[in-house]
């Protein structure tokens, strides 16, 4: 039987159901990196705020970004924060009201955040979360400027203090519950991107990016490198 890694810290260590966490980064990054989507919790004049936000990873950073002049930007630079990332795989339907429940995939890490000052690695990052979002996009686009830098804020928090709580398969009835004439089961969920939409005063002509498949019906997923949405929709 192969060894669970330890919890990296006290505050991160699961207490509810610690046999559905897991530590070790594979995990952790693949939760990640399939949900583009993070909370970020932190303190604003003495009460917590959980603010919603995009986010990427690259290797050992956390980051996300926001206005220069936003509230969350502020009060988390330099300041302890909780990051969570959840991935919603099915709901779960049993043989009683207490036990249903839902499969999950999440990850909540702790840390202080650290702003990126230096408008050459910021530029950098922003082109990274571009990239894994909309593989090759960035280089179609015209060039950032620098009053757009300015506007814009990273923020990162290292992913060494974090833990990965998962819930799958199907429903745990009580056993004299098994009898029931009810049914019992999974319900899978997944994110789909439907079909692109052309935006108004689009030149005529203008051909979709790679990495819609080139086609304005049918399912709208990744090609040659593969974008978010085609690389986090089922279970482990």
């Amino acid at each position: 039987m192969t060894k669970k890694t330890p919890a990296p810290s006290d505050r991160a260590r699961l207490r509810r159901r610690p046999d559905r966490g897991h530590y070790d980064r594979a995990t952790i990054d693949a939760i990640l990196d399939a949900q583009p989507v993070a909370h970020v919790g932190y303190a604003f004049k003495g009460a917590p705020i959980v603010t919603p936000t995009l986010h990427w990873r690259e290797g050992d950073r956390l980051y996300w970004h926001g206005s220069a002049a936003s509230r969350m930007i502020k009060h988390c630079a330099g300041k302890p924060v909780c990051v969570t990332v959840t991935l919603h795989d099915a709901m779960v339907l049993a043989r009683s009201a207490f036990n249903h429940t839902v499969n999950y995939r999440s990850v909540m890490l702790f840390g202080k955040a650290k702003l990126e000052i230096d408008p050459e690695a910021k530029e950098a990052r922003l082109r990274a979360m571009m990239e894994g979002l909309f593989p090759g996009r960035w280089d179609q686009l015209r060039p950032v400027t620098k009053k757009e830098l300015r506007a814009t804020t990273v923020l990162s928090i290292a992913i060494d203090e974090a833990s990965a709580k998962i819930r799958s398969g199907p429903p745990k009835d009580d056993e004299a519950d098994y009898a029931q004439d009810v049914w019992a089961g999974e319900i899978p969920l997944r994110v789909v991107a439907g079909a692109p939409l052309d935006a108004p005063r689009l030149k005529a002509g203008t051909p979709l990016p790679e990495m819609s498949g080139g086609s304005r019906s049918g399912e709208f997923g990744g090609r040659g490198r593969r974008a978010w949405w085609s690389r986090g929709g089922s279970n482990p």
